[in-house]
């Protein structure tokens, strides 16, 4: 796995509303993954979540995340993202949450009565494939 910057290509490539999975780990070790929306912002990616969702929990135990975000067009294409929450933060007036909704949907976020929070995500090393490969490392 390379490790960052992310090529021009890569980033143009992020910074589309792809589909993406996002895997904590659970204070046993046990990894969980689950569909979320996010945002790549200056080399780091951003998401969003309920304030009662586990994988918050299990952020705050265990910062390390890995990503997949697969290519709208074509999920052959897809990037791989292992990285560290660096920073959470309330989404004051659901800003945030309406940002990511605005991108993948066109409109604002429905649910207007839940307190929701940010997790900042930088990335340690990463992984292309299909039409995002990073061709400059070995394959292991």
């Amino acid at each position: 796995m390379a490790k960052p910057p992310l090529p021009d290509e890569v980033s143009q490539l992020l910074a589309k509303p792809n589909p993406c999975v996002i895997t904590t780990l659970r204070p046993d070790g046990q990894p969980v993954s689950v569909a979320t929306w996010y945002s790549w912002e200056n080399g780091r990616v951003l998401v969003n979540m309920d304030e009662g969702r586990k994988r918050l929990e299990y952020m705050r135990a265990d910062p390390r995340v890995s990503l997949t975000i697969l290519d709208e067009k074509s999920w052959y294409t897809h990037v791989s993202l292992q990285g560290r929450v660096v920073a959470l933060e309330d989404d004051v007036d659901l800003r945030t949450i309406d940002r990511l909704a605005k991108h993948y949907t066109g409109e604002q976020y429905p649910v207007r009565d839940r307190k929701r929070v940010n997790a900042w995500i930088e990335i340690d090393r990463w992984h292309g494939w299909g039409a995002a490969e990073n061709k400059d490392v070995e394959h292991h």
